[in-house]
């Protein structure tokens, strides 16, 4: 059995009451904490052999474009202060964590804030560490990663980063999901 997660039942799209033969779904919350807590639960109980976030997520500049799908190739925790340099994290500690499932849509890094970042100029800056942000999926792939189970993140970009993306993320993240697992359908990935 795989295991597909969301952060909330309306992410996995059409899939929620119908997952494909050979995968079961779950969510794991909001933010990387919840989800890694989440995952860490479902890993124990369920014993995946693999696990797949499903996801929104924003963009923070011009290199993805709205509803393109991305594979996450790895998340990175990191904040707005750390990335201006008013903030450090002790060098042993681990901040990326890879995707270890092969997935069918382009490939992406992903940043993973404590908060969503409200401003243009956070956009700005987060963008030199990624072309997207998502709040989840560095506790899911960390919590895999410590089971040795293999992750894989397939988010679609649904808002620009910044003031208007909560008017944005509620005006299209149904239509997103929905997007995205038609385009998973589509490629046989499921």
């Amino acid at each position: 059995m795989r295991l597909i997660l969301s952060a909330f039942a309306p992410e996995l799209g059409p899939l929620a009451g119908d997952p494909p033969a050979g995968w079961e779904t779950a969510t794991v919350g909001l933010g990387a904490v919840t989800a890694a807590a989440a995952t860490a639960r479902l890993l124990a109980e369920r014993k995946p052999d693999a696990v797949l976030f499903l996801g929104t997520c924003g963009r923070y500049d011009d290199r993805l474009a709205l509803f393109d799908g991305i594979w996450a190739s790895e998340a990175i925790a990191t904040s707005l202060e750390e990335v201006r340099g008013g903030a450090y994290r002790p060098g042993i500690e681990r901040v990326r964590w890879a995707s270890t499932l092969a997935g069918p849509l382009p490939r992406h890094a992903v940043a993973v804030p404590p908060a969503i970042t409200f401003t243009q100029e956070g956009a700005a800056f987060l963008s030199t560490v990624a072309p997207a942000e998502h709040l989840e999926l560095t506790g899911v792939f960390a919590a895999c990663h410590a089971a040795g189970v293999p992750c894989g993140g397939a988010l679609v970009v649904v808002n620009d980063v910044g003031p208007g993306a909560q008017v944005q993320w509620k005006a299209n993240h149904a239509e997103g999901s929905r997007r995205l697992v038609e385009t998973l359908k589509a490629s046989n990935y499921f």
